[in-house]
């Protein structure tokens, strides 16, 4: 029987793929030796042990609260931070795990309170439920595009319209599967633009979307030939992806329809000579 199996089997509080990653960095032992191969075939004499370290502990760790009530939570993410880990192992600091002592929603899972996803390297609101009606409400308002988004980034050049609607298919790039692209056969992907000021090399934009898929504004900006300024991945990199969510316009538990902000970085329009965020 492979490793990975056997420790599946016999262990399943851990999926077989988190297994195969616990392999990898060493924490699994057969005969009291480290084996680092997910399918190293065991023998029945063979004996499996395993040696996981303590979870980090995070709750030392914070982040900027816009908002909190008894059901949902708003912050202004930073860039360089994730939304939540990608799989069961988790070894950096994400929203999810500041949200984990503040939800009952998914809190056995790697996305404890999350709704929606900011990336990495885009900085600001982002909106969590901390039990699971209010998950549910919040959810339905995404899907059914009844959330208001108002993002604000600085591109690379200077767009040909001054204001206009993207209505632009995204899908994913089969070469690249971590990456996006407009694509005929990809899923209604809308945006729609307004230049706030220019230097002529760069521009200040205010962006919202229609829908919401992965990588959305980075693709279309970049698709019409201004890609978003530091955008390591369909532009040029800088010190940061110069993206933020500027304000989430949604309806919270009691029928509230509210209005979360944060403010836009100066350094935003510092870079855009003569503008103003």
């Amino acid at each position: 029987m492979r490793l990975d199996a056997y420790l599946a089997e016999y262990w399943p509080e851990y999926s077989r793929s988190t297994w195969q990653k616990y392999i990898e960095q060493g924490y699994v032992l057969v005969n009291g030796i480290v084996e680092t191969s997910a399918k190293q075939q065991l023998s029945e004499d063979d004996i499996v042990t395993y040696n996981i370290p303590d979870a980090p502990d995070y709750s030392q760790q914070t982040l900027p609260v816009i908002y909190q009530d008894d059901n949902i939570i708003a912050i202004n993410k930073p860039s360089g931070v994730l939304t939540h880990s990608k799989g069961a192992l988790n070894e950096e600091f994400t929203v999810a795990e500041f949200f984990r002592p503040l939800t009952t929603y998914h809190q056995d899972t790697n996305r404890p309170g999350i709704i929606h996803r900011l990336d990495r390297d885009t900085s600001g609101v982002l909106i969590g439920a901390r039990n699971d009606e209010t998950a549910a409400l919040l959810q339905r308002q995404f899907s059914d595009r009844k959330v208001k988004k108002t993002y604000v980034a600085v591109v690379d050049g200077v767009p040909k319209q001054h204001e206009a609607l993207i209505d632009l298919p995204i899908g994913r790039n089969p070469k690249e599967p971590s990456m996006f692209r407009v694509d005929p056969g990809g899923k209604s992907a809308q945006t729609t633009y307004k230049v706030l000021a220019s230097n002529g090399k760069l521009s200040l934009v205010e962006l919202y979307p229609r829908t919401g898929r992965t990588h959305q504004l980075r693709v279309h900006m970049a698709y019409i030939g201004t890609p978003i300024h530091g955008d390591r991945v369909y532009g040029k990199p800088a010190d940061r992806l110069y993206l933020h969510a500027k304000s989430l316009e949604i309806t919270i538990p009691k029928g509230d329809r509210r209005t979360f902000e944060a403010p836009v970085p100066e350094s935003f329009a510092k870079l855009v000579e003569g503008g103003h965020a």
